[in-house]
């Protein structure tokens, strides 16, 4: 079965179970300041899951692109990836587990094929807070699997949130193929590293609410939260022992290969460079061509995409390719996405002018970060030390883009030692300079709908408009984080904003505040949404239903909410800075005030 396939069948078999086919999100979340990029599908549903109505309904089902970047360095081997799409389906308080256990099942072994007897569970075991899910274990054995393939497992296993501190959570059960490979100690069980359980999905019952005191309490309204990663789950349905042995990587594997006159599978050396450059790329330009996708910076998400570029590029210089090569490769990645994310057509030019753009100022830099090291080994050598310092190391791999094993490379051929620790800590705290640049230096997230949070997020509604009004309506928003005490908006524009622009912005938005203007929503079509004038940022795949505000005759925006009922106690809005986010990319910081 072929990714194309799976992802299919599993939207077609949940729709027949009463779902609705919704669009995937954006790989740069809003309003979300706990990661850099959407990790998982079910991180734009978090409001939804949290009590807010969805306008497609209470059953959902999509497919949705992801991106984890912990596991950066460790990309070459035959098993990461940093990019990923993930199937899902949710229910917002309607079925449980008497229904997704059963369909679970069919969907393994009816539709995907897999042999009943191959199959085990892990359910959650309890504790002292909540009691066994043998709720879970009772309806697996219904549908045939033996209870000595039902495993209970502890919290850190199988338990899912909540979000924040507080909220929606609960037991999880995850479901393993038995890869025939012996047990690696009378004690392997699925979740074990050796190879011998692969996960393929995992079920999400969210029935507790976490009360602040710790306590968990069972909640009225229960929800299903479901993933299933297409590459991993295509690649053993494949019987393939590697991700990048399928259909989904071989295309852009092939063309490396055609660039560098090389072909994979023959040296182990050259598999490595060619899956850092397959992976990198296709992840670069599922960012780069994303509806908010941001540009290659030293910050945030911006500096996890010039790190995945660089890498690529490095690579290719280890294969003998010459000159720029990864928008070709690009190229294939859209040919290969460009149905299920048309999104990557329409951006397909900008993705490629970044691609080439930061493959040539990078090749200016590797040629630079070289003569830094030569300086760097030099003073080193006349003081009789032989190794390079983790500052010094992170400052080449800042700097300069040098992976850390290319100085380690360097270093050894002129006998010299790197400190490893002393770069893991520099790189950490960067990671978390990063992390927070992406917060705006606030704790907060999707689970706060307070007053304060609500009144900025509907100013973000005004400021979007104002922003429009005044430099043009080129202005688009790439992004948003809001917390009780600030908002902070990215919008598309190419210049600095003038102490006139920025007085403008404020007086359209305080007018509107004054004005005391209602603000009202709407369900709709899409392609409604547009005929009636409204701002949205959003891929039309299934034709499914949206949400619409209005602020009376000043803003007409697809969102998700939450926002006030009036403007006219929202407060005295006043922009505190404007200033540069990445290249084509300013951000607003700004303040309601009592």
């Amino acid at each position: 079965m072929t990714a194309n396939e799976l992802r299919q069948k599993y939207i077609d078999f949940f729709v027949s179970k009463g779902h609705k086919a919704i669009s995937g999100a954006s790989v740069i979340p809003e309003n979300d300041p706990t990661v850099l990029f959407t990790t998982a599908g079910m991180h734009p549903l978090v409001p939804y899951i949290l009590g807010q109505e969805h306008p497609s309904g209470k059953r959902l089902t999509d497919y949705q692109k992801c991106i984890r970047t912990g596991d950066i360095d460790s990309v070459g081997d035959p098993h990461h990836l940093t990019c990923f799409e993930m199937l899902g389906n949710w229910s917002l308080g309607d079925y449980f587990k008497k229904e997704m256990i059963p369909w679970s099942y069919e969907f393994l072994t009816k539709e995907l094929g897999i042999e009943p007897e191959k199959l085990s569970v892990t359910v959650f075991e309890g504790d002292d807070t909540v009691p066994r899910d043998e709720e879970s274990a009772a309806l697996w054995e219904q549908m045939g699997i033996p209870r000595e393939r039902i495993y209970f497992m502890p919290r850190e296993d199988n338990w899912w949130g909540p979000a924040g501190e507080t909220g929606p959570c609960g037991p999880d059960s995850e479901m393993f193929i038995d890869t025939g490979r012996p047990k690696c100690s009378p004690d392997c069980k699925p979740g074990c590293s050796c190879g011998k359980y692969f996960e393929i999905w995992n079920d999400v019952f969210m029935q507790y609410k976490k009360n602040a005191d710790g306590t968990f309490t069972e909640m009225e309204r229960k929800c299903i939260d479901t993933g299933m990663g297409i590459e991993r789950t295509v690649a053993i349905l494949q019987g393939k022992k590697s991700v990048y042995d399928t259909e989904i990587m071989q295309p852009i594997l092939k063309k490396i290969g055609a660039l560098c006159g090389r072909e994979y599978g023959k040296d182990d050396k050259t598999d490595t460079s060619m899956r850092i450059i397959a992976d990198h790329i296709r992840t670069s330009t599922f960012i780069l061509g994303d509806q908010r996708g941001v540009t290659p910076s030293n910050v945030g998400q911006g500096y996890i995409l010039r790190r995945l570029i660089r890498r690529a590029v490095r690579n290719g210089r280890n294969l003998g390719i010459q000159g720029a090569f990864l928008a070709e490769i690009a190229r294939v990645v859209i040919d290969m996405y460009g149905s299920p994310y048309p999104e990557l057509v329409e951006n397909q030019e900008k993705v490629f002018k970044e691609l080439t753009a930061e493959e040539e100022k990078f090749s200016e830099t590797l040629e630079k970060g070289e003569k830094q090291f030569d300086k760097i080994t030099y003073f080193l050598e006349k003081q009789g030390i032989k190794e390079i310092g983790g500052k010094n190391a992170f400052k080449l791999y800042d700097t300069y883009g040098f992976p850390i094993e290319i100085t380690k490379d360097l270093a050894a051929e002129r006998g010299f030692t790197v400190d490893i620790a002393g770069f893991e800590k520099a790189f950490a705290d960067h990671q978390e300079l990063s992390r927070t640049a992406a917060a705006g230096d606030f704790k907060s997230g999707l689970a706060d709908h307070s007053a304060e949070t609500t009144a900025l997020h509907t100013a973000t509604h005004l400021l979007h408009a104002a922003l429009r009004k005044v430099l043009g309506e080129h202005v688009g928003q790439k992004g948003s984080n809001i917390t009780p005490e600030r908002l902070r908006f990215d919008f598309s524009h190419n210049q600095k904003m003038t102490p006139e622009e920025i007085k403008q912005v404020e007086d359209f938005v305080n007018d509107a505040i004054k004005r005391d203007l209602k603000v009202t929503v709407e369900t709709m079509s899409p392609e409604e949404a547009v005929k009636q004038g409204a701002v949205a940022f959003f891929s039309n795949k299934y034709g499914e239903q949206v949400t619409v505000y209005t602020v009376g005759d000043v803003s007409k925006e697809v969102c998700a909410g939450p926002h006030v009922e009036h403007t006219g106690d929202m407060g005295h809005f006043r922009i505190l800075k404007e200033e540069s986010s990445s290249a084509g990319v300013r951000r607003i910081k700004a303040v309601l005030e009592k």
